[in-house]
């Protein structure tokens, strides 16, 4: 029967039955985003069910009367597939397929299918086919119990053991050997992202878009920069990273990255395989956390984002919050009641920003912000330059309010009153001869912008300036 149930994982034109078991602390509506995935997937959905009880069932996580009626209703509509939001043992998985008749999808494996189909680039068709793998090799016995033993007392070529070897044993190392070759190829490609990755923190200054999966972050990107990301109003659109410049204003510029996006519960396959992909957030300055704040569920889906973040090791980098789709908030809740949630959101995220990527509404104090958590407040200062310093004297001049210049020495000095942002003041760190209100540059930054913390002040790269070269 497991054949019958499982030898096609194919989802898309296929009709569907959604099931979970809700507590108390489950969404409002508990699967409103599992409908979204599995519309995602191309799957048609004609019903659901949902069961509440404290403790899910260990055998077949629904209580018996409930897999009775999962097992109706799925006659009842002629569903192929159930699909049940939440991650399911193999043993589970067997054992609900036996009661209801029809192949059995876990939420996990709806996403890794979604992936699959999403997947255009290298890196992310490995990532992709890795975490499908790792999914897959425990739930074999599952998958393949029916086969029994193929090869009997009949030779089936050199490399056979011999009678009695099972199927199952034989997919085992299939899996095994295509992982380890996948793992090869994807440690490569990983070893070169990383450089990249290094170099370009160390040259420029990298502002990672991160968010719930459809939270608006490539529409945004596209608004900020020259624009090429693939942006749909749908679940993971963006699997890949794109990286733009987007100017800041003043000559100053920042590479912003477009990541995938996350989702409550995202499977620990997928994680581990997107590893080098989310390690875009861990390595950038600042965050820009994108929110769906016209959604339902934007304060859930929020502490998921900063759970996702805190597990890849990116909980400590600076964010700025951008309340994206005001637009359709007011549309949808009208003025008075959008203002309020807005009024809200200020309480649970101070300096969150709200803005519409879609009309432009509030991108411009997006920008200035940033701009200001990057470089930090603007101070006056003198600053001593040898005339050798060629490159740092551009930057002050083309970068920062000159009040007035001097050329001490015999021309072989410039001194300069300036009105200038740590993040510019930091380009003069480890320049022989640069002085800072007459003391050496690192010395005077501390003094002139005492909290290195506050106002996120800054993580930008030392030794350079805001603009790449």
């Amino acid at each position: 029967m497991g054949s019958k149930l499982r030898e096609d994982l194919e989802l898309r034109r296929e009709r569907a039955v959604l099931a979970t078991v809700v507590s108390d602390d489950s969404p409002e509506e508990p699967l409103a985003e599992l409908q979204d995935l599995a519309e995602t997937a191309g799957v048609l959905v004609v019903g659901a069910m949902q069961q509440r009880r404290n403790r899910p069932d260990p055998r077949t996580w629904f209580g018996k009367g409930k897999i009775e009626e999962l097992a109706a209703l799925a006659k009842e509509l002629d569903a192929g597939v159930v699909i049940v939001d939440h991650d399911l043992s193999p043993q589970q998985l067997r054992n609900i397929e036996e009661a209801v008749k029809r192949k059995v999808i876990d939420r996990s494996e709806l996403i890794l299918d979604i992936f699959a189909n999403r997947a255009t680039t290298r890196e992310a068709q490995l990532q992709v086919e890795i975490a499908q793998l790792e999914y897959t090799a425990p739930r074999l016995r599952a998958m393949w119990s029916h086969l029994g033993q193929v090869v009997g007392g009949a030779p089936m070529g050199v490399g056979t053991r011999g009678p009695g070897e099972q199927q199952l044993e034989i997919d085992r190392r299939i899996v095994q050997r295509r992982l380890q070759h996948l793992r090869r190829e994807l440690a490569e490609i990983h070893a070169r992202s990383t450089r990249q990755l290094e170099r370009r923190r160390a040259e420029h200054t990298v502002v990672g878009v991160v968010g719930y999966t459809n939270a608006g972050k490539s529409t945004l990107f596209n608004a900020l920069t020259e624009g090429g990301a693939y942006a749909d109003d749908r679940l993971f659109a963006t699997l890949g990273t794109r990286v733009e410049r987007w100017s800041l204003g003043g000559g100053d510029d920042a590479m912003l990255t477009d990541t995938v996006g996350f989702i409550r519960d995202l499977p620990h396959h997928l994680v581990a395989s997107f590893r080098s992909t989310l390690e875009q957030a861990t390595t950038a300055h600042l965050l820009l956390i994108v929110l769906d704040v016209s959604d339902p569920e934007a304060e859930r889906r929020h502490r998921s984002v900063r759970q996702v973040l805190e597990e890849i090791g990116a909980g400590e980098v600076p964010a700025v919050v951008a309340l994206n789709k005001i637009d359709r908030l007011r549309e949808t809740r009208g003025d008075r009641e959008a203002s309020r949630i807005l009024e809200e959101w200020a309480a649970i995220e101070p300096g969150a920003v709200p803005i519409s990527a879609r009309s432009g509404t509030g991108l411009e104090t997006l920008r200035l912000l940033v701009r200001d958590r990057l470089l930090g407040p603007r101070r006056e200062a003198e600053v001593q330059l040898p005339m050798s310093a060629s490159r740092e004297i551009d930057l002050l001049e083309k970068r920062t309010e000159v009040l007035d210049r001097s050329y001490p020495e015999g021309g072989l000095m410039v001194r300069m009153r300036v009105r200038l942002a740590r993040g510019h003041a930091e380009a003069l760190r480890g320049v022989p001869g640069a002085l800072l209100d007459g003391r050496p540059a690192a010395e005077a930054i501390e003094a002139l912008w005492p909290s290195a913390s506050a106002e996120a002040a800054t993580r930008v790269p030392p030794h350079r300036s805001l603009h790449p070269e």
